[in-house]
């Protein structure tokens, strides 16, 4: 095996082990939809009206935000903020 084959082997293998990596690490939420989300559910629980665009937009946020994060814990939150700003499902 001449010195170019190693190299390219080993160029492709570390290339695998690092598209590896990427694919099992976790997905984060984009932190201006968790801050959207945040916000209109803190304006939620502070008693502060919600207007219907700001209502949609904080839900919409929420949904991406939950959709993008891999995280229990962050989804865990992420689906309170949304209750709070849209209202839970009824029983």
């Amino acid at each position: 095996m001449s010195a170019r084959s190693v190299i390219l082997l080993a160029f492709v293998i570390l290339l695998a082990f690092v598209g590896a990596v990427l694919a099992a690490s976790p997905a984060l939420a984009s932190p201006a939809d968790v801050e959207t989300c945040l916000a209109a559910s803190d304006k939620a629980t502070d008693g502060q009206p919600l207007g219907d665009d700001e209502k949609r937009a904080g839900h919409e946020a929420c949904q991406r935000a939950l959709a993008d994060s891999a995280n229990i814990m962050n989804k865990y939150h992420l689906q309170e903020a949304d209750f709070d700003i849209v209202g839970r499902p009824p029983h």
